[in-house]
């Protein structure tokens, strides 16, 4: 990784999934020297979605428009652009329509508009249909990993320079606590720890104390990304924001390939009820792409109360659904993935602006939960901190703008009409439903209350002692899989032989705690069983962790009873890759 960019700084380099980078001129005056080499930007975009690309878009089209430059770098961890991205994804185009707004007249992978929107209630072997809550009329179904790759090129074409294969897995701070940058992690160490025949030093990317440049970075790794968490606890931003904790989803999805007479282009179907249990909130979505493909999958919120669901099943039991089997039957899966999502909305929303940067997309939470959309609000949140930065940097504004224009913004009133629909499943399936008819037909989103969450994710679990274990049924091999065979599906690929990304802040709490007490849920909230427990020579069950199963969807670092497993960036370029999803 790091050879690449010093390759690139000559003008002969390859950042894997694009064309050889041009190395700009401001940042290659700015090499620094001494420990850890390091390259100077005057703005760091750390993830390269919806968010942090359109971040870099528009700061390089103000750049454009004052006759000035800044230049700007976004690293992406995945191997490729869009390797990480999965989404459902009905796309609603009007951050993009503001940012690029001839963008219809390119060729684009945003092609297939919504013909049709249902909403069905789902028992255990019928659907009912229900009036839609949703209006996606003008809205597109679509890849969000495509459109990452296409919004990449785009801002490669503007000058940004985008390096995946790039970890960030550390903030750099001066003397006086200011964010000045990030650093990627170390590579070709080994698990012991020693330096292998590959190994590379990190690189800092930050801003040039010789020529008391500003600098900016922009976090945008997407939902609990974990340099973003570390700031908004260090920096206390939930507090100085709305206040309330986040709460999480756990989001499956599969892309599938179906056969020609059942496929319709641009349909839509959510789905509420079965297979979940009344107590627990989330539903089913899905999608028809072009190409015979189908979107499908199922979001479970992962304050669920009993230790024995494993989502992962219940997908699969999902899809065996008498009317969701039928459009699958003859089908074939193309890609397997899985990811968290923010559903904790306005009363969630933390202060997004720390000494040097700012939070932006999913990392400060932007989901219009009963919309099931957050790519626009996530690109539009940086466009509002692309804007913020430049004054900042060029006229010298202060970031603090990017929270008020927030606070003026659609998002801001899309997100507060939206409020009080997560929070009300609180009481349950039907009350959730009933309030939430309430709040979108009666009081259309100005009601004269806000709710509140109940207690965090991790809270929520009961002890085993007051469930059942679930039986899920075997997997057939045709509508449903195992776990390997997903995992197959994903293109998951990390270094066999390097530290553990996913830490035990104690190793003694999954057999001290977690496996007696609540029966090992780790082995079941986790889609890719990165967490089992096996016997040892002694006949006692162990933790074992298989890192390089991670899908990176971070449900093991909100959902954990303990909070003692801590997510962190393994070596770049490795996790899912993702191609359709």
């Amino acid at each position: 990784m790091q050879r690449v960019l010093r390759a690139a700084a000559a003008g002969i380099g390859h950042a894997s999934g694009h064309r050889a980078p041009r190395w700009g001129a401001a940042a290659a005056a700015r090499w620094l020297s001494g420990g850890r080499e390091a390259m100077s930007y005057d703005v760091v975009v750390v993830g390269a979605g919806p968010a942090g690309l359109a971040a870099a878009i528009r700061l390089k089209q103000l750049c454009r428009d004052a006759d000035t430059d800044l230049s700007v770098c976004v690293l992406e961890k995945g191997s490729e652009v869009g390797a990480h991205v999965l989404s459902g994804n009905v796309f609603e185009p009007r951050a993009l329509d503001e940012l690029i707004p001839k963008w219809r007249q390119e060729d684009t992978p945003i092609r297939v508009p919504v013909s049709s929107d249902k909403f069905w209630l789902l028992t255990k072997n019928k659907a009912w249909t229900l009036p839609s809550p949703f209006d996606n009329k003008g809205n597109y179904v679509i890849s969000l990993s495509q459109m990452v790759r296409w919004m990449a090129s785009k801002a490669e074409e503007l000058g940004v320079e985008v390096y995946p294969g790039f970890a960030a897995s550390e903030i750099l701070y001066d003397e006086n606590q200011i964010v000045t940058g990030v650093a990627t992690n170390d590579v070709g160490i080994a698990k012991d720890g020693s330096k292998r025949e590959t190994f590379q030093p990190g690189v800092e990317l930050r801003g040039d104390y010789l020529e008391n440049a500003g600098r900016m970075t922009l976090l945008a790794e997407g939902c609990r990304g974990s340099l973003s968490e570390k700031i908004i606890r260090n920096h206390k931003l939930r507090e100085s924001g709305q206040g309330q904790h986040q709460t999480y989803a756990l989001g499956i999805k599969e892309v599938w390939e179906i056969e020609e007479g059942k496929h319709k282009p641009g349909s839509v179907i959510h789905t509420v009820g079965w297979p979940l249990d009344s107590k627990t909130y989330g539903g089913s979505f899905m999608y028809h792409l072009d190409d015979r493909q189908l979107a499908i999958g199922l979001v479970v919120a992962l304050n669920y109360q009993n230790p024995f669901m494993s989502p992962y099943d219940e997908f699969q039991k999902f899809k065996q659904h008498p009317a969701v089997r039928t459009i699958l039957d003859g089908g074939t899966v193309l890609q397997y993935g899985a990811r968290t999502l923010n559903e904790g909305g306005f009363q969630s929303i933390p202060n997004p602006v720390f000494p040097g940067g700012a939070i932006i997309g999913c990392s400060a939470g932007f989901l219009n939960v009963p919309k099931i959309k957050g790519t626009h609000t996530a690109m539009k949140s940086g466009m509002l901190a692309a804007e913020a930065t430049f004054k900042t940097l060029v006229e010298g504004s202060s970031m603090e703008l990017y929270l008020e224009n927030l606070k003026k913004s659609w998002i801001w009133e899309e997100l507060y009409r939206a409020r009080n629909y997560r929070p009300a499943f609180e009481y349950g399936f039907i009350p959730g439903i009933a309030l939430s008819a309430l709040e979108r037909y009666v009081f259309k989103g100005k009601s004269p209350f806000t709710l509140k969450h109940g207690i965090p994710d991790h809270e929520a679990t009961d002890m085993a002692s007051l469930h059942s274990p679930i039986q899920y049924p075997k997997p057939d091999g045709q509508i449903s899989f195992d776990v390997p065979t997903s995992l197959y599906r994903s293109s998951t690929n990390h270094e066999h032989d390097q530290p553990p990304h996913l830490r035990l802040r104690d190793p003694t709490v999954p057999e001290r705690v977690n496996l007696p007490l609540y029966a090992g849920p780790e082995s079941r909230y986790c889609p890719a069983r990165v967490y089992e427990y096996v016997t040892d020579e002694k006949g006692d069950q162990k933790l074992h962790i298989n890192a390089q199963n991670c899908l990176h969807c971070k449900a093991c670092d909100i959902k954990d009873p303990k909070q003692n497993i801590e997510w962190t960036v393994p070596e770049g370029g490795g996790g899912p890759g993702y191609t359709v999803m």
